[in-house]
């Protein structure tokens, strides 16, 4: 993942498209990068991701709660199941 993906903060949902346009982008650039290559593959640590994001949070000392999310929530959902087994 690149820096400017890996850095971009979403705070609304224009940003979140952005984020997404900026996703497929390293998803093209950086294939190798991605454990999850496949649309099965990515939905299903989607889900997982989604499932376990709390302890992400926790584990970052981040002030976050998954339960009332936001669009920087999603988008962090969508970078971690890039890489989630």
């Amino acid at each position: 993942m690149d820096d400017t993906l890996s850095n971009f903060k979403v705070t609304d949902r224009q940003s979140f498209i952005k984020f997404l346009d900026l996703l497929r982008q390293d998803f093209l650039n950086n294939p190798d990068s991605w454990e999850n290559k496949t649309l099965p593959d990515f939905l299903e640590s989607l889900s997982s991701y989604a499932e376990d994001i709390q302890g992400y949070y926790d584990n970052m000392n981040q002030d976050v709660n998954a339960d009332q999310p936001s669009w920087q929530t999603f988008a962090d959902i969508f970078k971690g199941a890039t890489i989630y087994e």
